[in-house]
């Protein structure tokens, strides 16, 4: 799945969870996302609903919640950029369960893709910490029989989802972090990189800005008006996956780079099971996006397939209750992508937007990246 020394921040990461991916096995093919306003209009969820968004869902993905992609500042060139890298990750999961393939493996294929574009926030987009330098997050796990695997603070892993799925397939852990974790996947033959390898003029930009806000100047404001540097603003987060294969198991993956600006040594909730990461057969898979400190602290994952669990509530309704009910009065706002075993689908979020799309069983893939197609939750 895919250095300085972390070995403080294990005890602290013992409980948590982080990129996430579901699936189900698909034919081959599939149809274009809707991408104009009228078919927006005409597929967005009312707000304030707790309903699915869609039915006999396989496999889906988001790149993050944040302040929204705005139509009216997105190029045609930009917006077709987006919805392809979509498109790819689910691609990509769909070859997986096409070929009768586990859930697991097709929701670290899309995680893997989405961290290669540099796009979005995790692998070659990761945004930058405080003293310039990149500090990736992923989680992984398995709804059949709740194995997991995360790593944390990595520095050198190209994807670091397929070190959180080294963790959980060659380890007796769940977590590793920093220059561990590193070494660990370097040991199993996984790809490494040096640190320019993450590097991005919008990720740059957005450093630069958010260093003259901390001053006081107006050269961060500047930099802001960038159109990279504003990609960059409008699709803060991580990247994830969650799916649901022909037998009917749960999967879902999550990874990041963080927060730009971030405190080195930070760890948000991406890589800890059951705030940013979890699946469990018979209730959901779901991979979150947002604030991570609240998303920690809501165990918000765990608690959507709790309140399914014991509560009795469907997907939709679970997933709204978290994420539009509970997590805003924590202090925070994000989303989540949030798939149950009978292919039905939610995307709830309280933040602007949330970059998401979704595969169905008869290959028809679906994106959503403007507020009119995806408006917030309330």
């Amino acid at each position: 799945m895919r250095l300085r020394p972390l070995a403080w921040l294990v005890p602290a990461l013992a409980t948590a969870a982080a990129v996430t991916a579901t699936a189900l096995a698909l034919p081959q093919g599939g149809e274009r996302a809707p991408d104009g306003r009228a078919a927006a209009a005409a597929d967005a969820r009312p707000t304030g609903k707790a309903r699915p968004d869609a039915r006999n869902v396989v496999l889906a993905v988001h790149g993050g919640a944040g302040t929204a992609l705005d139509r009216d500042k997105t190029t045609p060139e930009r917006e077709k950029a987006y919805r392809d890298g979509l498109t790819e990750a689910l691609r990509a999961g769909q070859k997986v369960l096409d070929k009768g393939g586990p859930s697991v493996d097709a929701v670290q294929a899309a995680v893997a893709k989405l961290e290669d574009d540099p796009l979005f926030n995790a692998g070659k987009g990761a945004v930058f910490t405080a003293d310039a330098g990149h500090e990736l997050d992923a989680s992984i796990m398995r709804g059949s029989d709740l194995k997991a695997g995360a790593v944390a603070g990595v520095k050198n892993l190209r994807n670091p989802v397929e070190g959180a799925r080294a963790v959980m397939d060659k380890s007796p852990h769940v977590l590793l972090a920093g220059e561990g974790a590193d070494d660990f996947g370097a040991r199993h033959g996984l790809r490494t990189v040096t640190q320019d390898y993450y590097w991005t003029q919008a990720r740059w930009d957005a450093l630069m800005a958010a260093k003259e806000a901390e001053k006081g100047g107006s050269g961060g404001k500047k930099a802001a008006r960038t159109p990279a540097a504003l990609a960059d603003e409008q699709s803060k987060g991580t990247v994830g996956a969650v799916a649901v294969d022909e037998r009917r198991d749960l999967a879902a993956a999550t990874s990041t780079g963080g927060l730009t600006n971030k405190l080195p040594g930070r760890v948000g909730d991406s890589p800890l099971i059951g705030a940013g990461t979890y699946a469990k057969n018979g209730t959901v898979a779901a991979s979150a996006t947002g604030a991570g400190e609240v998303f920690i602290r809501g165990a918000a994952t765990s608690t959507i397939s709790n309140l399914m669990e014991f509560k009795g509530l469907g997907v939709a309704r679970a997933a709204y209750e978290v994420i539009v009910k509970r997590l805003p009065a924590l202090g925070g706002d994000g989303g989540v992508i949030a798939l149950a075993p009978d292919g039905q689908f939610d995307a709830p979020h309280s933040s602007p937007g949330m970059l998401h799309g979704y595969l169905t069983e008869d290959g028809k893939v679906v994106t959503k990246i403007f507020p009119d197609e995806t408006p917030p939750n309330s």
